[in-house]
């Protein structure tokens, strides 16, 4: 079963390249001459109908959904026409639909309060993201503070295998922020988008959701925990699947769950000992009203692909309620045009809320360890009860 099902994340990875993760030997070349779109569509389907009973119930929960995910990104592939609002609940296991213009209004207005002078609101939220870059070149002092401070402030709450570590590289034009790559043994690398002109408090989210306590903490212990008893699914990460919803969710979470409130005063004062400072207060208050107007990003996938909306117009959605200017606005269109990366947006919208609340519902710290180390689907998260 599983080696049938690293065959096929094998195989769309070799059609749409980008779209797996994989080290060992999951990432050894299947037997067999390369599968077709249309050959994956009915492997996975069929694979998917006869996950055996006899597995573990979460284990089996976990193959369904990323092979049900993997049958539908085919279908696409094959040419079949997937509505995308389908393609996505097949993807990621949750509904979509736009975000309310009333609450994007409410967030402006916050905004106004936090960033007050002469010029429109979105000439002020420029201004201040301008202030608040990371110089380029202080980029690996700035990532090498913060990844030892939350690596400190996560080895308190959850234990990571000895001899773990991440190296950090810097690229200057990238679809994403940051991107992390698992290498297994422990060892990962994160790249940094210094295109994305990267903020002080922003460098603080992306150190704790791709490393401590994010993707590369994550990694660590499911290979202690799950690949150690022979789940060998989980050498793998496939983008556009449950699995990478749940991931970026917990993944979002992790500065929450190792600093909590005050996380923007508490990396001010990391940033300050290699003489790089801002104000984390204020971060940390326009960073909440800002994460409301996210989910414009996701109505920009839905305008662009379930409405056919022409591309002006997205950009005019994306400017007016982002409260971006023309170049970030295409940066988003850009990223949402991409083949692997089209719908994953869904993943920064739906996953953190969901993790979020159930997060919250039981002892964080156990529920940390759990984030990390357990195979959940999202409809398995909606499901548990709280204690």
């Amino acid at each position: 079963m599983v080696r049938e099902y690293l065959r096929i994340a094998r195989g769309l990875e070799r059609l749409l390249p980008g779209s797996l993760d994989l080290y060992g030997p999951a990432a050894a070349d299947p037997d067999g001459p390369p599968m077709s779109a249309p050959d994956l569509v009915r492997a996975a389907g069929r694979l998917a109908r006869a996950v055996p009973d006899a597995l573990e119930p979460a284990r089996a929960d976990f193959l369904r959904g990323q092979l049900v995910a993997c049958e539908w990104t085919a279908r696409r592939l094959a040419g079949q026409f997937v509505p995308f609002v389908q393609e996505v609940r097949a993807a990621f296991g949750v509904r979509i639909a736009m975000g309310s213009e009333d609450g994007y209004r409410a967030a402006h207005r916050e905004l106004d309060d936090l960033l007050p002078g002469p010029g429109s609101l979105a000439d002020r939220v420029a201004a201040y993201r301008a202030r608040d870059e990371v110089p380029r070149e202080r980029l690996g002092v700035a990532v090498r503070a913060l990844s030892e401070a939350l690596r400190e402030r996560t080895t308190t709450r959850v234990e990571l295998p000895p001899g773990e570590s991440v190296a950090y590289r810097v690229v200057d034009d990238a679809p994403w922020s940051a991107l992390h790559r698992y290498h297994g043994g422990f060892s990962s690398t994160v790249t940094l988008n210094a295109g994305a002109h990267l903020r002080h408090a922003q460098l603080a989210q992306l150190v704790a959701h791709e490393v401590y306590p994010g993707h590369h903490a994550e990694r660590c212990r499911k290979e202690v925990v799950l690949v150690a008893r022979g789940w060998d699914e989980h050498r793998v990460v496939l983008a556009n699947t449950p699995q990478s919803l749940v991931a970026e969710g917990a993944a979002d979470l992790g500065l929450h769950a190792v600093v909590g409130s005050g996380w923007g005063r508490w990396a001010a004062g990391v940033l300050d000992g290699v003489g790089l400072r801002f104000d984390g207060d204020l971060a940390e208050r326009v960073d909440a009203a800002t994460a409301v107007l996210a989910r414009t990003r996701q109505d920009a996938a839905l305008l662009l692909h379930d409405r056919h909306a022409p591309e002006q117009d997205v950009l005019a959605h994306l400017r007016r309620w982002l409260l971006v200017g023309e170049a970030p606005a295409a940066a988003v269109l850009r990223f949402l045009g991409h083949p692997v990366w089209r719908a994953y947006t869904t993943t920064y919208i739906e996953g953190p809320p969901l993790l979020r609340r159930w997060w919250e519902a039981g002892d964080p710290d156990e529920r940390l360890r759990r984030m990390l180390d357990e195979p959940f689907t999202p409809w398995a998260l909606e499901a548990v009860e709280a204690p």
